[in-house]
């Protein structure tokens, strides 16, 4: 098999420790269970929420990348609508927090594992 980098694991939502087991049961689109984690890594048996509330810091991670979304929305909505009222960069910002919601939660619990946790990968497990 072959090896699969950092990236890589994270980009495809895979176990930070043997990067072959899926974090999450569905993917982010299904309607339903978006947020749907494996208790523990299907190959390798590590538990990703090591305690209860580990993945508050996540929260951190979600909030600047909706913070960077909302922020470039912004500029552009700015720069290309010749800085209309409020209530259109709410009716635009607002909708688009709603639907990048799944993807966000998904994105800053796999930053989290991989980045932040410190879970060290351990090749040919």
């Amino acid at each position: 098999m072959e090896d699969v980098s950092k990236s890589q694991a994270a980009l495809k939502g895979l176990c930070p420790r043997c990067r072959q087991g899926k974090i999450f049961k569905k993917p982010f689109y299904s309607p339903t269970g978006f947020d749907e984690m494996y208790e523990l890594c299907p190959h390798c048996g590590l538990r990703y929420e090591i305690e209860p509330g580990y993945f508050i810091g996540a929260m951190y991670v979600s909030y600047a990348i909706s913070g960077g979304v909302a922020l470039v929305l912004g500029f552009l909505i700015f720069y290309l609508g010749g800085d209309p009222d409020g209530w259109v960069y709410a009716s635009i910002i607002a909708p688009v927090m709603i639907v990048i919601a799944p993807v966000n939660f998904r994105i800053s619990r796999v930053i989290w594992l991989h980045y932040v946790a410190g879970i060290k990968y351990i090749k040919g497990l």
